[in-house]
């Protein structure tokens, strides 16, 4: 189970369509200022990746979904961003026309880490687990307005999603490689 970050994306093979966007962080002396999604981003933003909407919310401490949602009409892509504490977002390539049906990604996302915009693709479940001690905030750029009948939330264990190593995904497996691996960080 190996979770991505902006350092390592490149070694580790993504669900199509996904782009990470590092952002660049303008810092004076009373503030610091980050462009959060910017028309010129290439992958991001485009002629078929307006914002239709954008809205934040607020998970507590160690909550995570226990269904992978879907846009049943397959036109939405969802642009997540963390502003506050860290998250897991994990995003199954569901889209039947795929060789990679089932193939699975990671995203550590931490507000003082690499602060990024991640694109979740169209058709592709997505979900993610809040890691911090204190609630995580998280920012949406979604290229549809919101429709609660678009959403499709299915246990993940329907699609039967494998991890790397070729166990059965669940988000209690994450909580214990993620716990290992702060430990290892809290040491060096």
């Amino acid at each position: 189970m190996e979770f991505l970050t902006l350092a390592n994306k490149y070694s580790v093979s993504l669900v199509k369509d996904i782009p990470m966007h590092l952002f660049k962080v303008n810092r004076g002396k009373s503030r610091i200022l980050i462009e959060t999604l910017r028309a010129d981003w290439e992958g991001m933003y485009g002629e078929n990746k307006k914002i239709a909407i954008q809205y934040f919310s607020v998970t507590y401490s160690g909550a995570a979904r226990d269904k992978m949602l879907r846009h049943s009409r397959l036109r939405q892509e969802d642009r997540f961003l963390v502003v506050q504490d860290e998250i897991v977002v994990a995003v199954v390539d569901s889209r039947q026309d795929l060789e990679a049906l089932g193939f699975l990604n990671l995203f550590h996302m931490k507000v003082d880490a690499d602060l990024c915009i991640l694109l979740i693709p169209k058709g592709a479940l997505h979900g993610f687990l809040v890691f911090s001690d204190t609630p995580a905030i998280l920012l949406n750029f979604p290229t549809c307005l919101y429709d609660v009948s678009d959403e499709q939330h299915m246990p993940y264990d329907r699609f039967r999603i494998k991890d790397f190593d070729v166990s059965m995904f669940s988000w209690d497996r994450v909580r214990e490689k993620f716990s290992l691996k702060h430990a290892s960080n809290e040491k060096s």
